[in-house]
C-alpha cells in the first residue's frame, strides 16, 4: 500500500465538552509521529475555519503546553455550529486540497459526521488521495454503535454530583425541586442524576426522559404522591420532553411563544422556561408553596474540576486511534468505543455513513416508565463511566434523645 504523504487538518466541532481537547491533542500528537505528515494543522471554528483557511500550524505547538490544554475542558480550536450542506462541504474539500491536506479529522457528533462523510464523497469524486476520520464527542451520549461518547461521562459526573448537593439542600429545607437537564432526543445525562442517590429517600424521586412522551396532568400526580409520602421532591427532566403528539413540552406550556433557534427547533438550552412553567404548574395545582427550578444549561458540558478520570482516558485514545487507523491502516470512517467484559473498551472504526445523520436513544431496559425511574440495568451501565473517586454524602447516625415536654410527639 503505497504511502500518503501531506498535512492533517483536525477541527472541532458543535458543544464544547470537558475533554474534547485530550481527543484533539491525542490526534496532533499521534499524527506528529509519522514521517509522511508534513504539517499538523488545527482549523479555528470548526469547518468554518476551514473554508476561511483560519489555521494554526500545531506542528510548532510545544508538547509540554499540548499537555495542559488536554486537561482543559472546553474547545482549545474553537467551535461551531455551522451546519455544512453539499456545497458547504464542497468548499471545504476545495480549500483542503489547495494545502495539499490528505488527512481530515473532526470531533462531533451527528452532524459533524454527515459532514466528515460528504467532504470525504467530495475527494472519492475528485479521485484526490484523502482520509476522513470522524472523531466521536457529545454529551448527549447519542451517538449510535457506541457503547458511549467521550464527553458523556465528566458531563454525567457533574449531573450526579450536582444532585447530590442540590438533595442534601433539599433535604434540610423541603420542598419541590426541578432540575432540567440536556438533552433534546436521548435521555442519558437526565438518567445519570439517578447516581446522586445513596440513602433510600435521596432524590432525584422522579425522572422524565424525551424517549417517553411527558403528559402534564400525570407529572403532577407523580409528584404529588412523592411530596405527600416524604414531604419533598426531587425530579430530574430532560430539556427534549414532548407529548404523546412529539410536541416539545416548553412550546405547550409556553402557550406557543417559546424561542426558536436558527434552524427553526425550539430553544431549549440557554432558558429556564421550562422549570419555570413546571414550577408554576406545581404552586398552581398542587398549593406547593416551596418549589425551585435549575436550568443546568452550559454548565454540565465543560465544568472544570469535575471530570471523569475514565472519561479523559478514553477521549485521548479515540484521538490516538483516529490517527493511527487513517495513517498507519490508510482507512477513513468513524471512530466507535466498545464495551468488553466489566468494564474495559477496545476501539473499531466503522463506516461514516453508519453514523452520519443517525441518533442514538435510551435502551428500553435503562428505563422504568411507571416509577419514573431508571432500573439497575442504567446504574450497571452508568457507573463506570463517572470514574474513580466520585464523592459519597453521610448523614448523622446519632440516636434521639427521649422527649421530657413533649411526650408522645414524633
Amino acid at each position: 500500500m503505497a504511502t500518503l504523504s501531506g498535512k492533517v487538518v483536525i477541527a472541532q466541532g458543535g458543544g464544547p465538552t470537558a475533554v474534547i481537547n485530550q481527543s484533539l491533542v491525542g490526534a496532533v500528537l499521534e499524527s506528529r509521529k509519522f514521517p509522511q505528515i508534513t504539517k499538523v494543522y488545527g482549523a479555528l471554528h470548526g469547518v468554518r475555519g476551514i473554508v476561511e483557511e483560519d489555521f494554526l500550524d500545531l506542528t510548532q505547538e510545544t508538547t509540554s503546553n499540548l499537555e495542559k490544554v488536554a486537561t482543559t475542558p472546553g474547545a482549545a480550536l474553537l467551535s461551531t455550529r455551522d451546519k455544512p450542506d453539499f456545497a458547504y462541504c464542497k468548499e471545504i474539500f476545495n480549500v483542503l486540497r489547495a494545502h495539499d491536506v490528505r488527512y481530515f479529522f473532526y470531533m462531533g457528533g451527528n452532524d459533524s459526521s454527515d459532514t466528515v462523510r460528504i467532504v470525504n464523497e467530495q475527494a472519492e469524486k475528485a479521485n484526490y488521495e484523502f482520509r476522513a476520520i470522524h472523531i466521536p464527542k457529545t454529551v448527549d451520549n447519542d451517538l449510535v454503535h457506541n457503547d458511549h461518547t467521550p464527553g458523556f461521562g465528566s458531563a454525567a459526573r457533574f449531573v450526579s454530583q450536582a444532585f447530590m448537593g442540590a438533595n442534601l439542600d433539599n433535604r434540610a429545607l423541603p420542598g419541590v425541586y426541578i432540575g432540567i437537564i440536556m438533552g433534546r432526543h436521548a435521555g442519558f445525562l437526565t438518567a445519570a442524576s439517578a447516581l446522586a442517590r445513596k440513602y433510600h429517600d435521596d432524590g432525584p424521586h422522579l425522572i422524565y426522559l424525551p424517549e417517553h412522551a411527558f403528559n402534564i396532568d400525570e407529572f403532577l400526580s407523580d409528584v404529588k404522591k412523592v411530596y405527600d409520602k416524604l414531604g419533598r421532591c426531587m425530579i430530574a427532566v430532560s430539556e427534549g420532553i414532548t407529548d404523546s403528539k412529539g410536541i416539545p413540552i416548553i412550546s405547550k406550556l409556553m402557550e406557543g411563544n417559546a424561542e426558536t433557534d436558527a434552524h427553526g427547533n425550539v430553544q431549549l438550552s440557554g432558558t429556564g422556561a421550562l422549570g419555570d412553567a413546571l414550577s408554576k404548574k406545581i404552586k398552581e395545582k398542587l398549593g406547593i408553596k416551596r418549589v425551585r427550578s435549575d436550568t443546568f444549561g452550559y454548565l454540565q458540558r465543560s465544568f472544570l474540576g469535575c471530570v471523569s478520570d475514565v472519561d479523559a482516558q478514553e477521549a485521548r485514545e479515540v484521538g490516538e486511534k483516529a490517527a493511527q487507523f487513517a495513517i498507519w491502516y490508510n482507512i477513513d470512517g468513524s471512530i466507535v468505543i466498545k464495551r468488553k467484559a466489566n468494564y474495559s473498551v477496545d476501539y473499531e472504526i466503522v463506516k461514516l455513513d453508519e453514523i452520519a445523520g443517525k441518533t442514538r436513544y435510551m435502551p428500553e431496559d435503562y428505563y422504568d416508565f411507571i416509577k419514573k425511574d431508571v432500573t439497575d440495568k442504567f446504574y450497571l451501565y452508568c457507573r463506570p463511566l463517572l470514574g474513580a473517586g466520585f464523592p459519597q454524602p453521610h448523614r448523622i447516625r446519632a440516636p434521639r434523645v427521649d422527649k421530657i415536654l413533649h411526650k408522645g410527639m414524633v
